[in-house]
């Protein structure tokens, strides 16, 4: 059986990616915002308030997660490009899945702030240099992560969480 959790397998990291690896890295990220609204077209709201896995978040937490995990990743793109290996602070995103706005904002406030934010981020990461690519910030659990490693993290990341949504309503015959 599939894990549910996983759907598009763990993350993994085989290294710093060849330029052609990178293009496809800057491509997913630009075109998630897009691929997430088509994952949730047409889903109703008491499918939007569905488990994606037994005891897993909701689609509507999932939809309001994106943006909030995201905007730490552009952050630390940008603190990782302005300082010298920043310490970023992590964020309890499991707690901030089940604060109010989560629960009460609607969807469309959350796509609206991923088309947004991923249009400024994906303007950033195209410019960057082949030197840019190695700078660094530090995790206070993961040690230094390199925005190379940090692109191919947040390129997963959005092919994970809209993979839990489109493998929910396979799965469920949506």
């Amino acid at each position: 059986m599939t894990d549910l959790r996983y759907p598009v397998g763990k993350f993994t990291y085989e290294g710093p990616p060849t330029p052609e690896q990178r293009q496809e890295l800057l491509d997913h990220i630009e075109q998630m915002p897009s691929r997430l609204r088509a994952a949730i077209e047409g889903l109703s709201e008491q499918q939007l308030d569905t488990p994606y896995r037994p005891e897993g978040w909701t689609v509507r937490q999932v939809i309001h997660h994106v943006p909030d995990s995201h905007l730490n990743a552009y952050i630390r793109f940008k603190l990782a490009l302005t300082e010298e290996e920043p310490t970023i602070k992590p964020y309890a995103e499991d707690r901030w899945a089940e604060l109010a706005d989560t629960k009460s904002t609607p969807i469309e406030v959350s796509l609206s702030m991923l088309d947004s934010l991923h249009d400024r981020w994906v303007r950033l990461l195209r410019a960057l240099q082949p030197q840019d690519w190695k700078r660094t910030f530090r995790h206070p659990e993961l040690g230094a992560v390199s925005l190379e490693k940090n692109l191919a993290l947040y390129a997963w990341h959005g092919r994970h969480h809209v993979a839990h949504i489109t493998s929910l309503r396979e799965r469920n015959g949506w």
